[in-house]
């Protein structure tokens, strides 16, 4: 199933209704930038069309089923509508999200971009991460291709770089072209960066996230860095960079996640 048809929405009376689909997840368990993805699905039909940034706070695992999404407007700007949604599973909420909405492709103004997109090998000299039938890579890298520097992927076979770093190539399966939403699931889609700091690789869940969208993607193949620089007070902070295949930043990130325990 392709990600736009897996995270679709339909109107429902004052809410809208929509389904996590299976293979989407980690270990049964929803992955984060989908569920931020079929929550800002909902917040866009209310309001203007593109996610400009989108704050979540991961209240419950998302499983497989049924969910409906609540998107109350707080402000419509002239250039910019801010709102917030639940997103619940019956009576149980799974996240809550803030975010600020608009048309990106009416938005202008000054460019400067003081970075530049990670260096990496070509997507045929890196290590693609293909799932495992006992969870580890999740299903989710079979809805995606996903390849990482060969230096990250170590921690794959069991040697970590020490560094908490990962960088690596990714694009949607069949190739499907990448929009807002999916730059959500992107942001959330590569493995814990704390894994490669030799620590023990487990459940690293997420507390908060924010992912900001500045541009819809080119075509092709996104190039994406992800870092931690502080672990401290039982967590870690993970900071993303996107970047999509003409070499223009199209999104950045940050969450909020408990370090790994065992």
């Amino acid at each position: 199933m392709s990600f736009s048809s897996a995270t679709a929405v339909q109107a429902a009376g004052d809410h809208y209704e929509a389904t996590i689909v299976p293979g989407w997840d980690i270990l049964g368990n929803a992955n984060g930038g989908y569920l931020m993805a079929l929550g800002a699905r909902a917040m866009a039909v209310a309001s203007r069309p593109h996610p400009v940034s989108l704050t979540a706070h991961f209240l419950s695992p998302g499983k497989a089923g049924p969910i409906s999404i609540h998107p109350h407007v707080l402000k419509a700007g002239r250039s910019f509508d801010t709102l917030r949604a639940t997103v619940k599973s019956g009576d149980n909420n799974l996240i809550e999200l803030l975010g600020a909405f608009t048309e990106l492709e009416t938005v202008d103004g000054v460019v400067r971009v003081d970075a530049e997109p990670p260096a990496l090998p070509d997507p045929e000299d890196c290590a693609r991460v293909v799932p495992n039938e006992a969870g580890f890579p999740p299903p989710l890298m079979g809805r995606v291709d996903m390849r990482l520097h060969p230096e990250d992927a170590l921690v794959f076979r069991g040697q970590p770089s020490g560094q908490p770093l990962v960088r690596g190539w990714i694009r949607l399966a069949e190739e499907e072209p990448v929009d807002a939403f999916g730059l959500m699931l992107v942001a959330d889609a590569f493995p814990p960066t704390v894994f490669n700091a030799d620590l023990p690789i487990n459940w690293v869940p997420t507390l908060e996230m924010t992912t900001q969208i500045r541009g819809i993607p080119a075509p092709g193949w996104l190039r994406c860095k992800f870092s931690t620089r502080f672990m401290t007070g039982g967590v870690l902070e993970e900071d993303g960079e996107i970047w999509d295949s003409s070499g223009r930043l199209v999104a950045l990130s940050r969450q909020l996640a408990l370090m790994p325990r065992g």
